[in-house]
């Protein structure tokens, strides 16, 4: 019996797993993105927390050749997992392919490919974008008196995320049908395009009571357009973001946004290390892992200050 266990010890201890490291290939859409940024930060503490674990980053510069070729490369590498934030989520079933083509385990992180199943081996851990959309537009419609002009600042339009966070505002303004969409244009996700986004609406003379923002940043450089042209935000245009990070959190405290929602990338960026792990390791997994938005307003916003 002694000597069953021993080798029974003996060949866990020497199991591949147990034996190697596991290095995971990480292809990030746009690190000059303040939020991608910041999610990468997270994925490295993370794995650094690992013993064992390996992340090789890549910057896909938001070209989608330049990050099937990072793909290529880490199937070629043979890494254990590849964790992906896609530059177009309408172009990843080429990203599928060469993962399963090469038996290793894929997870999505942040943007969800245009699917409506992940095949086995394929994974994706994000939020729900639709639901950001509806509470930032509920929170703005009430501000707004359920009337007014509205203006939608979109981001790449080549996101899934644009168009569920727009999705979502449009759904809540069914409910509101004084609330009328006088603009509609990107900025990309870039604080100096939602600037000048801002500056041309309000110097084309179209009266804009709220601007609905699809991420901070932008809305932030709304804001800043706004007190340029000798306006109040919060007070002449209301102001609504989303993604909740520190700059969008030390904006609602000088009232520069009235609101945004808060995406947990910390939750994301740890949560598609571990759901990597865990297929690696051949465990249960769950291949599709939601993480909840939460409401920022002047009121709350202390309370995600050190998340």
């Amino acid at each position: 019996m002694k000597k069953q266990l021993l080798t029974l010890l003996f060949s866990v201890l020497l199991s591949p797993l147990a034996l190697a490291d596991v290095r995971i290939g990480v292809s990030i859409a746009q690190v000059d993105d303040v939020f991608l940024a910041q999610m990468r930060d997270y994925m490295a503490a993370h794995a650094k927390q690992l013993e064992g674990v390996t992340l090789q980053f890549e910057d896909a510069q938001g070209d989608v050749v330049r990050q099937l070729n990072q793909v290529l490369n880490f199937t070629s590498q043979g890494v254990d997992a590849i964790i992906i934030n896609p530059v177009d989520t309408a172009a990843t079933a080429k990203i599928t392919d060469d993962a399963q083509n090469a038996h290793i385990p894929l997870v999505y992180v942040n943007r969800r490919p245009d699917v409506k199943h992940f095949p086995e081996g394929v994974a994706y851990v994000g939020s729900d974008e639709i639901k950001a959309g509806e509470m930032q537009m509920r929170y703005l419609a009430d501000k707004m008196g359920g009337k007014g002009n509205l203006a939608i600042m979109l981001g790449l339009l080549s996101n899934d995320a644009t168009r569920n966070r727009t999705l979502g505002v449009k759904k809540v303004l069914k409910d509101y049908p004084n609330i009328h969409v006088v603009a509609e244009q990107t900025a990309d996700w870039q604080r100096s395009k939602g600037m000048d986004l801002m500056n041309n609406w309000i110097v084309s003379g179209q009266k804009i009571d709220a601007v609905a923002a699809n991420a901070d940043e932008m809305a932030i450089g709304a804001a800043m357009a706004i007190r340029q042209a000798g306006l109040q935000p919060g007070k002449d245009i209301l102001v609504g973001g989303s993604d909740g990070g520190p700059a969008g959190l030390e904006a609602i405290k000088r009232d520069d946004l009235l609101v945004t929602v808060y995406q947990d990338n910390k939750a994301q960026a740890n949560g598609s290390i571990d759901l990597a792990l865990q297929m690696i390791r051949k465990q249960p997994y769950q291949n599709e892992l939601t993480i909840p938005y939460q409401l920022i307003t002047k009121a709350n916003y202390e309370h995600f200050l050190n998340p």
